[in-house]
């Protein structure tokens, strides 16, 4: 593939092989690109496949998705779109703009195909946010999912009310809403997954629009299943599975010294992991909560797998960032000879 052979050697030069400033650099590019009608056709033209599901309410072109994280402030939607994914998932969003933790905090692990990140929710706020969305053309052509998740400076006792405030800014802009409480790089956030909290979270932000939560693949299975009972309980309308985990298990031996680094793992190494937990989340719920898989995506066969686990939508991330575009429209392409999960499934 062209995007490996060429364009990826060249972009992890960048900034002398730091990986944040090739993904600032790539999201400038795009940006500029998103406000191009013509090219935006063009892209579209190559990349998008249609493979039409309906999950929760929402229908989806395809069921390929930009994972949270990739644009954090919503600068470049259009090119997203165009670039062949069926959603694009901005944030993860907070109340209060941030800059994240020092840098470096993003370390490519190649030889594993892996990513560590230690970002820290970096962005410009939601009322920032919420700004850009309101200056969008639209329709933007692809659902458009939010994730929030809770203020370094909030409180734990004090997240709903901060979750809240980010909802409020933004829930006229989202198609769903991603209740982030499984980054591991704000102190306490892990917590939000136990039943009481993640219970007056829920409360709170179920209603208007799909509202999905976001688990953490280092979670036993006890513990998701308690999850589950609340998300059932208060009407959550899915999962994602999973974020970064805390494991560095399966890197290889070359990555090893630079995986040590703290923060996230995504990439290869995830794979297995995320899936058994997409099948555990469907398998524990009789299909009664739709799944988004998401961890270890890297070529079709991968994606494949997520959805026969029981996955109605899976995101790329880590993927997207070895394999480029292509990537995007292999999956789709593959998702059309995928048959949708059964009507239980859906809502």
């Amino acid at each position: 593939m062209i995007f490996e052979r060429a364009v990826r050697p060249w972009l992890f030069r960048l900034g002398g092989g730091d990986a944040e400033a090739a993904h600032d650099w790539t999201l400038r590019r795009l940006a500029v690109l998103a406000r191009q009608p013509a090219a935006l056709a063009a892209l579209r033209a190559r990349y998008l496949v249609q493979a039409p599901r309906t999950v929760f309410g929402v229908r989806f072109p395809n069921p390929v998705g930009l994972a949270a994280g990739m644009d954090k402030n919503g600068l470049a939607l259009p090119a997203w779109s165009a670039l062949g994914f069926g959603f694009v998932e901005v944030g993860t969003v907070t109340a209060h703009a941030q800059p994240g933790n020092p840098r470096p905090r993003l370390f490519r692990l190649p030889d594993s195909a892996a990513v560590v990140n230690r970002m820290g929710f970096n962005n410009a706020g939601a009322e920032a946010l919420a700004v850009r969305l309101a200056a969008l053309p639209r329709p933007l052509g692809v659902p458009l999912g939010i994730s929030l998740g809770k203020s370094k400076v909030t409180p734990l006792d004090e997240a709903v009310e901060d979750y809240l405030a980010s909802y409020r800014a933004l829930r006229s802009h989202g198609d769903y809403f991603a209740v982030n409480v499984s980054s591991p790089n704000t102190p306490g956030l892990r917590s939000l997954q136990d039943k009481e909290h993640l219970d007056a979270l829920l409360a709170a932000l179920v209603g208007e629009k799909p509202v999905l939560v976001k688990i953490a693949p280092d979670l036993t299975e006890p513990a998701i299943a308690e999850l589950l009972e609340v998300c059932l309980a208060r009407g959550a309308a899915g999962v994602i599975a999973t974020n970064t985990t805390l494991s560095r298990d399966g890197l290889a031996a070359a990555d090893r010294p630079r995986g040590a680094q703290a923060g996230g793992l995504s990439g290869r190494p995830l794979a297995e992991r995320a899936r058994a937990v997409v099948s555990f989340v469907h398998t524990e719920t009789g299909g009664r909560l739709p799944v988004v898989g998401v961890g270890g995506i890297l070529d079709p066969d991968d994606a494949t797998r997520m959805f026969d686990a029981g996955a109605s939508l899976v995101q790329l991330y880590t993927g997207f960032i070895y394999r480029g575009p292509g990537l995007t429209r292999a999956v789709a392409r593959a998702a059309a000879g995928v048959a949708p999960p059964t009507a239980a499934t859906l809502r």
